[in-house]
């Protein structure tokens, strides 16, 4: 699978190869049918979107942005803007119309393709605040009702009108031709949990050394492989595994609405996915529950199958061990009843590889997925990093690690303050426009700063905490706030944590329940409430997760362990500002948000 060829003619060379089989599936929302997108019907779409780049006047390196939830155009426009040597600039569907303002003035945008009526509603009022800078606003949505007062902007169909003729088509022809490694492919602007935001400049040389590493660690990956993208394709995690799955001729799936997630995985039954712990929580919370739900010989039968799965997947295949014929027989058996039956209630009982990343994942959470025979792959990177630094390998690779260094990349520990420092080709060169930040980021022997502790051990990596993130409490103890959070993750009862103890004497926590189970032991525990804010608010109901709480931090130092919280009516959001278009808590707005509510449980 070693290549040498450059974006700007990937979709090319796939179609040549598979011509009319599918390689989108994109989701009818007013039927219910996936309807397929071919290899030569995606590379004519990419051919169009370059060549109306090309007419709309775009230079190479021009900045275009994309501001859309995820959607098959999303896939043209990236790949149309390599083919016209532009840089592609994406932007959160979720971004305020303040951060896209910043976006497009930071990046100089001139062009701005949008996804539905929202993205649409906020770029045209952008559109207006940033002068003469953003020219064009082409709408992907064929349902978006424009404003009145806009003369401008045009849907996507219409934009690829533009560029079918014969100067557009031979410019593109010598562009494509003259695409270089060294050509700047995406500028990614971070969320951010700390701090403003940064244009991270990754250039084509950065994506195509991933491709290269990603082949050697990922044999296995093939072309009758389907893979579902509904991360935000904004966030280099999917960015760069859709690049992958197209570069080896997956079929991609495009989940455009988060909200239907669960049904359109029991739809599609991926065989592949990138995903964020979180799903994987909500996964363990529902089939632990299943589990614990069970009586009498279902639940001696759930029971032992996990027994034999941790044996025979961790304490065997994970070390590279042939298990014993015994133990092989009882595996394979449980693999087929109980483990495929769970895993088809979630959709994923064809799934062959899992990758998991974007924040930390619990141990006990990766040593259930490991038993019941999910394939999950966890790791670690960063926007920086063209995302994967290092992830899980087939054989030989430790829990509570995450994982094995990636091939060629040198990733060293600084002894000051245990920060993770990472030099290669997937590195990137700068902050776009900001060259204070980039020198910070770099070491003098040209290490990247990732803000991340962590330990090294061979070429296992172990993260260990947000650097930024640490708090030092009034008595001059360190806190690792992750840490303290994950022990509560994966639970039935608690939704969300956000742990509190900057320069307080304590550890305290703000803790949002799952109201549909706490609903349902409240009505089995006879508790009686008009709302919820009645219901948190009850001593029944504080005793009960304060014994939740104690249970998960049994093996945490007294000074570390949670000494009062909160239960919150309502959770951290992304509209709110609490949290990232990743789902990362923004500790600072939240510490903003619930002030009052932090105050009183330090009186």
């Amino acid at each position: 699978m070693m290549f040498n060829y450059h974006f700007a003619d990937l979709i090319y060379r796939q179609a040549e190869k598979y011509q009319s089989r599918q390689a989108i599936l994109y989701r009818d929302d007013s039927t219910g049918k996936w309807l397929k997108i071919s290899w030569n019907e995606f590379a004519e779409k990419v051919r169009l979107t370059s060549q109306a780049l090309v007419e709309f006047g775009l230079r190479p390196q021009d900045r275009v942005g994309t501001y859309s939830q995820n959607m098959p155009e999303c896939f043209y426009c990236d790949y149309g803007c390599y083919g016209a040597r532009a840089i592609s600039v994406p932007m959160y569907a979720t971004s305020s119309p303040a951060q896209v303002e910043y976006i497009i003035r930071d990046a100089e945008i001139s062009l701005l393709f949008v996804g539905e009526q929202l993205q649409y509603n906020n770029a045209f009022k952008v559109q207006q605040e940033v002068g003469g800078i953003l020219k064009q606003i082409v709408i992907f949505d064929p349902a978006v009702v424009r404003n009145p007062a806009d003369k401008t902007s045009v849907f996507f169909d219409e934009f690829l009108r533009m560029g079918d003729n014969t100067y557009a088509d031979t410019e593109v022809k010598i562009r494509r031709n003259q695409a270089s490694p060294d050509d700047i492919a995406n500028i990614l602007y971070t969320s951010g949990t700390t701090g403003g935001s940064k244009g991270v400049v990754l250039r084509h040389s950065c994506y195509l050394e991933a491709m290269r590493t990603h082949d050697i660690r990922l044999p296995m990956l093939s072309e009758h492989d389907i893979t579902m993208c509904f991360l935000p394709f904004t966030h280099v995690f999917e960015k760069a595994w859709s690049y992958l799955c197209f570069h080896r001729g997956v079929t991609n799936t495009v989940n455009r609405d988060p909200k239907i997630l669960q049904q359109t995985i029991k739809e599609v039954r991926p065989t592949v996915m990138c995903s964020v712990p979180r799903f994987w929580e909500k996964v363990y919370a529902g089939v632990s529950e299943k589990i614990n739900s069970a009586t009498g010989v279902m639940k001696k039968i759930f029971e032992n199958a996990l027994i034999v799965g941790r044996t025979y997947n961790i304490d065997y295949k994970r070390k590279g061990i042939k298990p014993p014929a015994k133990l092989a027989a009882q595996f394979h058996f449980y693999d087929m009843t109980v483990f495929s039956l769970l895993k088809q209630k979630v959709g994923i009982e064809r799934g062959r590889i899992f990758p998991i990343a974007g924040a930390p994942l619990a141990d006990h959470i990766t040593e259930f997925l490991l038993s019941v025979n999910i394939p999950m792959k966890y790791g670690y990177g960063l926007s920086e990093t063209t995302a994967t630094v290092c992830f899980f390998p087939d054989v030989h690779y430790e829990i509570g690690s995450v994982g094995k260094i990636m091939p060629d990349l040198e990733v060293k520990i600084s002894p000051d303050n245990q920060e993770i420092l990472v030099k290669g080709k997937t590195i990137t060169t700068e902050y776009y426009h900001n060259p204070e930040e980039t020198a910070k980021a770099f070491t003098d022997d040209g290490f990247f700063r990732t803000g991340d502790a962590g330990r090294l051990e061979g070429d296992t990596l172990y993260f260990l905490e947000r650097i930024k993130d640490l708090y030092k409490t009034s008595n001059g103890k360190y806190i690792a706030p992750q840490a303290i959070e994950l022990s509560l993750s994966g639970g039935k009862y608690i939704e969300q944590c956000a742990v509190i103890g900057d320069a307080y004497k304590f550890v305290s926590a703000l803790i949002v329940p799952s109201f549909p189970a706490l609903e349902e032991y409240a009505i089995l525990s006879g508790i009686s409430y008009l709302n919820r804010e009645e219901l948190i608010a009850k001593d029944e109901i504080i005793r009960f997760y304060q014994s939740i709480i104690e249970e998960c931090q049994k093996e945490f130092a007294s000074y570390e362990k949670i000494k009062r919280f909160t239960l919150l009516p309502q959770p951290f959001t992304m509209e709110s500002g609490e949290l990232t278009d990743t789902l990362k808590l923004r500790r600072n707005v939240i510490a903003k948000n619930y002030a009052a509510q932090i105050e009183a449980m330090y009186l």
